[in-house]
């Protein structure tokens, strides 16, 4: 049954993130609290920067000055000799200091590639030119590139649109239009808009926290605040459901159906992240997530929801007819 499948699917999710959210709370010592100026000078770069000494960054310009001399050195006019990291270079923070009388930016980095490439650059200069080691970081700094959004957007909704125009040739099932008796699709579609538009209105009322994130990222939800939690658990919630939604397409559809199904699932779901991820940052997200949410659920409840049943197999029909699953027919 799909509901005992969909159920056993929640429960490996959920020991999934309970192990996932298993830590090791560390001894407290008698001079925990005792710090210098120093570590408190780190402490305070640490709060508005997000990074501090020994971080590691990936380089993804297609390379990077670094100032051989002091910056002292630099801002005194001095001539100076400098070396280069390239593209996809690994470096460590290895020193940070400011300067207020540097005019261009208080802040240089000291940044060591190895132990003989090593200098200094202005942060300003760094982190254009630069991602946290990572590969969440890496993976929501290519997600979060305007120019790529705006390309992406181009090409997955003519691509997205190409599929369907072909599915509704072909008189395919296809999610909203001729869907299945089943409502995981629905949902996912669903949920796949509401957390583009939580993950836009996150960068827009919060973007230190989501700053904050970039540099630490995890997929705990049980290890951030509520509301990146929400977010986390939305993108969980994804994968279940998807899970769910191709257990059920399969219960409903041929092999071949099946394929074309998804891949207009696909597209609809790519579509709906484009278009209220970009909405969202120009305050449109929230009216055309309202207006969708009152379509899909008036398509599925109008014309998808199952209201019969085979009499002779048991499958859930939406209306009276021939079954598709045994060929019997109901009257």
């Amino acid at each position: 049954m799909p509901m005992r499948r969909l159920f056993i699917i929640y429960i490996i999710g959920v020991i999934t993130l309970l192990f996932s959210s298993c830590y090791r709370e560390e001894r407290q010592t008698s001079d925990a609290w005792i710090v210098t100026e120093e570590q408190m000078d780190s402490i305070s770069f640490y709060t508005t920067h997000h990074y501090t000494q020994n971080y590691n960054f990936l380089v993804k310009a297609d390379s990077l000055l670094l100032i051989c001399q002091q910056p002292s050195e630099v801002v005194s006019g001095m001539l100076v000799d400098t070396i280069s990291v390239k593209k996809n270079d690994v470096v460590v923070v290895a020193d940070i200091v400011t300067l207020p009388a540097d005019s261009v930016d208080s802040v240089w980095v000291q940044i060591a590639r190895d132990q003989q490439t090593i200098g200094w650059i202005h942060e300003s200069e760094m982190l254009p030119g630069v991602a946290p080691d990572d590969p969440i970081s890496r993976f929501i700094d290519y997600f979060s590139d305007k120019h790529l959004l705006i390309m992406l957007a181009f090409v997955v909704i003519v691509a997205a649109l190409y599929v369907i125009r072909s599915l509704f040739r072909r008189k395919a099932k296809i999610v909203h239009f001729n869907d299945i008796p089943s409502f995981y699709p629905t949902l996912l579609a669903l949920l796949v808009a509401a957390s583009a538009v939580f993950y836009s209105t996150i960068q827009l009322a919060d973007p230190d926290s989501w700053r904050h994130y970039y540099y630490h990222p995890t997929l705990n939800p049980f290890a951030v605040p509520l509301h990146l939690a929400l977010f986390l658990f939305s993108v969980w919630a994804m994968l279940l459901i998807a899970l769910a939604a191709f257990d059920d397409i399969r219960s409903h559809l041929s092999t071949t159906e099946s394929i074309f199904y998804c891949l207009g699932l696909v597209g609809v779901c790519a579509i709906n992240y484009v278009v209220f991820s970009i909405s969202t940052l120009y305050y449109l997200g929230y009216p055309l997530l309202l207006a969708y949410v009152v379509f899909a659920l008036w398509r599925y409840f109008s014309g998808s929801r199952p209201v019969y049943v085979c009499g002779h197999c048991g499958a859930r029909l939406v209306r009276k007819g021939v079954c598709p699953r045994c060929g019997y027919r109901n009257v």
